[in-house]
């Protein structure tokens, strides 16, 4: 099906910059280029297709459809009130998508690798989303729909603060099940129990499907658990939400006694944390809930949770209350014992880093954090003016950005700025984004345990 698909439309950046602007190394940026593009929606007031939608008779998504999926969503966010999604998407449809869906999902593997790109591929990558249809539309538009020679890696957060988290994680879903092989959705933190209780997206689920709600959002969580942790694209590039993660040394004890319930009890050896191998990554337990901070089956949480730090070496992340922090000798180590060449990594905005002494704030979308001889790390964030709730009266008014990979060696990073969409629908925060603390620090994890 792929073979014959067009080529998706060209990017149409408004102005192009030759060097980014990113207050980090000048040898570091000028390998690079930025282009920033801004845009205002035009919406209409009738259905600009016939809803509501239904899903194909032989299952089989086309672009159209998606097409149609993307304007149906674009009006009704304008046009309806949140509790008239099911007349444009009908339980019966989310059905269908989600579990076509996961079943595509749950198949991969926790670290996918992406090795069929040629000369005439590009690799899109996309970092935290959050919810904000709108600027990811508009993403997609100008960085080309996916297709044959455009893969899209997305670095997971598609959910949590902004107003259409299930729209945008369901319009992701059908590209995923259209092209499979071509658009990779990874996990991010906020695809979990805890988060998804605390920062909006469970109660936009409920308002939006009333009492098939609790429906919906089980068989959310349950996609969840299927996306995988990582990517590594063209055996040079490193992507995940958080980013580096602990080596789990594990000793066996004796068995149980009794012919009862026998099983192998495992204890975790005491020693110094050092960074994991990508086969120990490949064996993680990532179908649960909420990523565990203790006990043997840490990687999920370190790979969704951890953040990078001018600091030397490998420690615990007690600001957020798990994960880790891994200095820029950690990033030399990962890059040179794998071969790698490039790390691209998301999960703070620019709400967290303005908390993060000797980080790059995230003003334009992305920061370049390490620059070691084996290469570099990159955090990226696509979700312009975050968050959409801001109980300040300056708003931060970030840019989003995105990464562009080329051949031949898809390791130089090209960098696509862009600004929020404006304006946007007038719809209300789904959770009190006054007293919620905007940079996920602090867990309670009490409460984690109790979602779990």
């Amino acid at each position: 099906m792929a073979d014959s698909l067009p080529s998706g439309p060209p990017s149409d950046p408004a102005t192009v910059t030759a060097a980014a602007t990113n207050s980090q190394d000048e040898a570091t940026t000028t390998a690079s280029s930025t282009t920033t593009t801004s845009s205002t929606p035009e919406g209409p007031t009738l259905p600009p297709v016939q809803i509501p939608l239904s899903w194909p008779a032989d299952s089989c998504l086309t672009l159209d459809w998606i097409q149609n999926l993307i304007s149906a969503f674009d009006w009704s966010s304008k046009n309806l009130a949140p509790s008239e999604l099911p007349s444009v998407l009908p339980v019966s449809v989310f059905d269908n998508l989600v579990l076509t869906a996961s079943k595509i999902l749950h198949k991969e593997p926790n670290c996918v690798r992406i090795d069929d790109c040629n000369d005439n591929s590009r690799v899109v990558v996309v970092g935290d989303v959050h919810g904000q249809l709108h600027d990811v539309i508009f993403l997609l538009q100008d960085a080309g729909f996916p297709c044959e020679d455009r893969f899209f890696v997305f670095n997971g957060d598609y959910v949590d603060r902004g107003a259409w988290g299930l729209e945008t994680f369901l319009l992701l879903l059908a590209w995923k099940v259209f092209l499979p092989q071509r658009v990779y959705l990874l996990r991010g933190n906020h695809e979990s129990k805890y988060c998804t209780s605390v920062y909006g997206f469970e109660k936009e689920v409920l308002a939006k499907y009333g009492d098939k709600g609790k429906h919906v959002y089980r068989k959310c969580l349950g996609c969840f658990e299927g996306l995988p942790l990582a990517s590594i694209i063209a055996g040079h590039v490193y992507t995940a939400h958080g980013g580096l993660f602990r080596s789990v040394s594990i000793t066996p004890s004796k068995r149980s006694k009794g012919k009862k319930n026998r099983r192998i009890i495992l204890n975790s050896e005491t020693k110094p944390l050092c960074l994991g191998s990508l086969e120990e990554l490949s064996k993680a337990r990532r179908s649960v809930l909420d990523p565990p901070w203790e006990g043997q089956n840490l990687i999920p949480g370190d790979v969704l949770w951890s953040d990078p730090t001018m600091k030397s070496g490998l420690s615990p992340n007690t600001e957020r209350g798990i994960g880790l922090l891994w200095g820029p000798d950690c990033t030399e180590d990962f890059l040179k014992k794998f071969e790698l060449k490039l790390i691209i990594r998301s999960h703070e905005g620019p709400d967290a880093r303005e908390k993060r002494p000797g980080l790059g704030g995230m003003d334009i979308g992305y920061t370049i954090d390490h620059v070691v001889p084996s290469g570099k790390l990159i955090t990226l964030f696509s979700a312009p003016d975050y968050p959409q709730f801001q109980a300040t009266e300056e708003r931060l008014k970030n840019k989003g950005a995105y990464i562009v990979l080329k051949p031949p060696c898809f390791d130089v990073p090209e960098f696509h700025t862009f600004e929020a969409i404006t304006p946007r629908p007038a719809v209300k925060a789904y959770y009190d984004y006054e007293d919620v603390i905007d940079s996920d620090e602090e867990l309670d994890l009490a409460s984690m345990v109790t979602a779990t």
